[in-house]
């Protein structure tokens, strides 16, 4: 006996989706893609068109741990929402390791070890191991991950071996570097929101007007398209700048 689907039936469905969707994750992880854009733009000015400005402290500096920040919690509380943390823990980590080689062919000594996407890729790998654990017990543990950074941030290990971890030589060097500790910390603290606000998961402002307005749309669709946009974000500001240096020269 075959059954078959209409496609009112299909576009209904797409439609309940697209409402039962949490808009305000895609919208913060949008808002966090746009802070990252704006520091990453204002990095290759200053390291590759020596611009003045300095991206090591000030308010440049913190335009990109913000950025980070928001996009590790995020990526914490959507871990509390996702049935597949570790087949996307795994895709992630991969790019992140493509990223790795890629960087290290093409800006020799400019390498990405354990940037943020194979940050990201192995939290969600561990995710499930912490997925039972009550909102106070994440927090806490959380907590004591960024405290460790204390201690850890003043030892001088004799190998890289555990860089990932945050156990670096003398001579480990990384243009992006989120390891376990402090980071993972984060990462905990959102999925200790995501099981405090979001234990239906379902929006918390479900009738807010802000999903349907032209901007809060725009952001969303960057949120709901942050890897892609992530790994291509670099070249096209690369790109335009080289073009744009090269029409006004």
């Amino acid at each position: 006996m075959k059954s078959t689907v209409s496609a009112s039936t299909v576009k209904k469905h797409i439609k309940s989706a697209s409402i039962n969707r949490v808009w305000e994750i895609d919208l913060f992880r949008g808002v966090s893609l746009l802070l990252m854009v704006t520091f990453h733009l204002l990095y290759d000015l200053a390291e590759f068109y020596h611009f003045p400005l300095d991206y090591q402290k000030g308010p440049i500096y913190y335009t990109g741990k913000e950025a980070a920040t928001l996009f590790i919690l995020i990526a914490g509380i959507s871990s509390f929402f996702s049935t597949n943390n570790l087949r996307r823990g795994i895709k992630i980590l991969l790019w992140g390791f493509v990223i790795y080689l890629v960087t290290g062919v093409t800006l020799p000594g400019s390498n990405i070890i354990f940037g943020i996407l194979q940050f990201l890729g192995t939290s969600m790998i561990l995710a499930p191991l912490f997925m039972g654990l009550p909102s106070p017990v994440l927090t806490v543990l959380g907590a004591l991950i960024l405290l460790a950074e204390r201690y850890t941030g003043t030892l001088t290990w004799p190998h890289n071996r555990l860089a990932w971890l945050g156990l670096m030589g003398k001579d480990f060097s990384s243009v992006d570097y989120y390891p376990l500790i402090p980071w993972f910390g984060v990462f905990l603290w959102g999925m200790a929101l995501g099981r405090m606000f979001y234990p239906s998961k379902r929006s918390l402002f479900p009738h807010s007007p802000l999903p349907r307005h032209p901007l809060g749309r725009s952001i969303q669709f960057l949120g709901r398209h942050s890897l892609s946009i992530y790994l291509i974000h670099q070249p096209v500001i690369l790109l335009l700048l080289y073009l744009f240096f090269l029409v006004v020269k």
